[in-house]
């Protein structure tokens, strides 16, 4: 009856809350069948046959011991195991150099003196070992497969090159690699682009020569895998048996034999007053984490002055379309007006990205996603002041640049900031000035340049001006494209705790900065327009038909 095998060797992941030092692995490799003992039977068989006087030549060979056939022992994380082969190159202290040969040498003499060695064919490679290469291990894996040929993302992943554990270098000043790369070519790309994440490894390997020729590198195997990040997250390969079949393995050579590989884990468990201790000790962790964030943002929430408004506007300027040029790119700032100010630090103006452009439906489209942020506070000096606050403006200006670093005006622009708090998408149209004639388009279209403006507030209404009538009477300009902006606006103010208090309604904001009576009256006129419409609309309701015609006739005439 054919014996049964698990195949399933691929990589299982765990995720552990406990230290990985507490890991216990059982590791047991058994002997099943060799080809040299069944071909040793097979010529007996036929000797005696032929020559049944002939003793068997069975009972004239030493059998193998146990030991050499059945091997079980206990793995911890990171525990070194020597194999033969290191036993052997331990011993002699002129083979050692380094500090970790040198400790290995102190450790390998004491087990010789104390011939407390408990392992024979399996041992280990700990992380500090040279054996790291993951070739290697891929082609020392003895392990049989359910599947042989290698996936996909396997074949892609062989070629990541691995952090390096060691960096040497010749005059220890100069690396024997090259720094930069100036010239990457394909192959280079394809085995550079990631840098494996630093893991901690632990293999463990089994000698699975024959009895009395132990040490040699051939017959090492690679056995089992782990692998861990630091942060709970375990990589093991194969998985353990958890009660199902045995892995097979196969050793290599003309003398193949087979071995019966069983994992188990044997950790520990805690116990139930253990992990008691433990969830108390995490959430008292937790909340003296908690109280020292609170500690560090404080109990009393930032308020500004009274008076004071504060408004922050975390913006993002989407996109441009529409313009005539490629390779766009906006420079913008603000303005702010009468009694508002910002932080010394604040930047009030910007440059965006060069982007190209590209063809969205009918359009021509350049997809910047630059974002911004901008916070100002407004004061309110003297509330008898007629007119109303004006809020912070935006202004912005659209430029192209081309081949030859030449840069042409698409366009001017301006923004006001939005007078309520939320989210809000606005599409600012632009124009640019157009100087009459065909040598400003043929000078804009050859050698780039074009008109500009000397105060970009003149998009709007120049801040200087002081008249009554601002006239661009003779001021040729061109409809151009538009620019997309994505705003998010914040208000604080103390008025705003006092007017959630009072439960005020239809309240604008500078109302609620300290009873500023201009905005209310406001509202106050529209209301009472409201009433008397509406009275209005009912004695027209009550009067009779003719009435109601000779007062219609009366309001057409005038």
């Amino acid at each position: 009856m054919a014996e049964s095998w698990n195949t399933d060797t691929s990589e299982a992941v765990y995720r552990s809350r406990d230290a990985i030092k507490n890991l216990r692995i059982s590791v047991r490799v058994e002997r099943v069948t060799s080809t040299v003992v069944l071909s040793q039977h097979l010529q007996q068989t036929v000797l005696s046959q032929q020559n049944p006087g002939v003793i068997e030549l069975d009972t004239l060979t030493p059998q193998a011991k146990a030991g050499d056939n059945v091997e079980e022992l206990v793995v911890h994380w990171q525990e070194k195991l020597f194999s033969q082969s290191e036993m052997d190159l331990f011993q002699s202290e002129a083979a050692c150099h380094s500090p970790l040969e040198k400790q290995y040498h102190t450790e390998v003499r004491a087990l010789l003196r104390s011939k407390g060695r408990r392992n024979q064919r399996v041992f280990t490679y700990t992380d500090h070992d040279r054996f790291t290469s993951l070739q290697q291990l891929h082609s020392e894996d003895s392990v049989t497969t359910a599947q042989s040929a290698p996936t996909f993302l396997a074949e892609r992943m062989s070629t990541v090159r691995n952090r390096r554990q060691e960096r040497r270098t010749v005059d220890c000043s100069v690396p024997r690699s090259k720094m930069i790369t100036w010239e990457p070519s394909h192959g280079f790309v394809k085995s550079s682009h990631v840098v494996t994440k630093a893991m901690t490894t632990m293999h463990i390997m089994a000698d699975l020569g024959p009895p009395g020729r132990l040490g040699l590198k051939e017959n090492e195997c690679l056995l089992f895998t782990v692998r861990t990040d630091g942060n709970g997250i375990v990589l093991l390969k194969p998985d353990f048996n958890k009660g199902k079949e045995p892995y097979r393995v196969e050793t290599n050579g003309e003398k193949k034999e087979v071995w019966r590989l069983t994992l188990d884990n044997v950790s520990t468990a805690m116990a139930a007053e253990d992990k008691e201790k433990e969830q108390h000790m995490y959430k008292d962790l937790y909340l003296r984490h908690k109280d020292y964030l609170n500690s560090l943002v404080g109990h009393d929430f930032e308020m500004p002055p009274p008076g004071v408004l504060r408004l922050m506007v975390n913006g993002e300027i989407v996109s441009a379309l529409g313009f005539e040029y490629d390779n766009l790119y906006v420079h913008f700032f603000m303005e702010l007006p009468n009694n508002w100010s910002t932080l010394p630090f604040q930047p009030l103006s910007g440059v965006t990205q060069t982007c190209r452009t590209k063809t969205i439906g009918k359009e021509s489209v350049a997809l910047f996603s630059y974002p911004f942020s901008f916070e100002a506070f407004h004061l309110r000096e003297n509330e008898s002041q007629e007119s109303l606050p004006q809020w912070p403006v935006l202004y912005f200006k659209v430029l192209s640049l081309d081949y030859w670093q030449r840069y042409r005006t698409e366009g001017y622009g301006y923004l006001v900031f939005p007078a309520t708090p939320g989210k809000h998408v606005v599409t600012c149209h632009t124009w640019r000035p157009l100087q009459a004639g065909t040598v400003s388009g043929l000078r804009r279209f050859f050698i780039g340049g074009s008109p500009e403006l000397e105060d970009h507030s003149y998009v709007r209404v120049p801040g200087t001006f002081k008249g009554d009538r601002l006239s661009r009477f003779g001021f040729c300009t061109e409809t151009t494209g538009s620019v997309v902006f994505n705003l998010h606006c914040l208000q604080h103010a103390r008025a705003f705790v006092d007017a959630r208090d009072l439960r005020k309604k239809r309240q604008c904001v500078v109302d609620q900065l300290g009873g500023f009576s201009q905005q209310g009256a406001v509202y106050n006129i529209m209301e009472a327009f409201q009433r008397a419409r509406r009275r209005m609309q009912e004695a027209r309701e009550s009067l009779p038909g003719d009435l109601i015609n000779t007062s219609a006739q009366t309001q057409s005439m005038m």
